[in-house]
């Protein structure tokens, strides 16, 4: 993809570039991410929350999509991630799910606060037990659903991840 990049400051560029050259067109916030393993990035992302209506069109989710598309997995084991800010606690759940290696960060949270992008009710929410958070949530049918998990459990040609 841009096997002229070699430094981690080469591929931090590329991520501050796509959240650059993408918020000045309008796609979304000032933020970029790109994944790399074996020194070639894999997978870019940046911010178009507001050019696709879509809450979760981050920098970081959109670049894991795209590593992961292109490498047929879902899981990006050996890679990395630079992104041109510290993730929000979706993108970091992201990165875990996809089992990536290492973080590489430009801004931090609180310069993201400081440009109005702040994740820190997320981060108090979380930590609330269930019915002390904002918005409720009732459990429902749960015998119904636990027979699924059950079958999962058995399922004999299940994909583990």
């Amino acid at each position: 993809m841009h096997t002229s990049l070699h430094t981690p400051e080469d591929f931090m560029r590329r991520a501050i570039r796509l959240s650059h050259d993408n918020m000045k067109r309008g796609v979304g916030g000032p933020f970029g991410a790109v994944i790399v393993k074996d020194g070639e990035i894999i997978g870019e992302g940046w911010n178009h929350v507001t050019s696709d209506n879509d809450p979760t069109a981050h920098a970081e989710v959109s670049a894991i999509r795209d590593a992961c598309r292109r490498l047929g997995t879902f899981k990006l084991e050996g890679c990395d991630i630079y992104t041109s800010c510290e993730p929000c606690p979706m993108c970091l759940a992201a990165i875990y799910w996809a089992h990536i290696d290492r973080i590489f960060y430009a801004n931090t949270q609180k310069d993201a606060a400081a440009i109005d992008f702040d994740d820190a009710f997320l981060y108090h929410e979380v930590a609330l037990r269930r019915d002390e958070r904002r918005i409720k949530s009732t459990r429902l049918l749960p015998e119904e659903a636990l027979k699924v998990f059950k079958e999962w459990q058995d399922k004999k040609d299940k994909t583990p991840y």
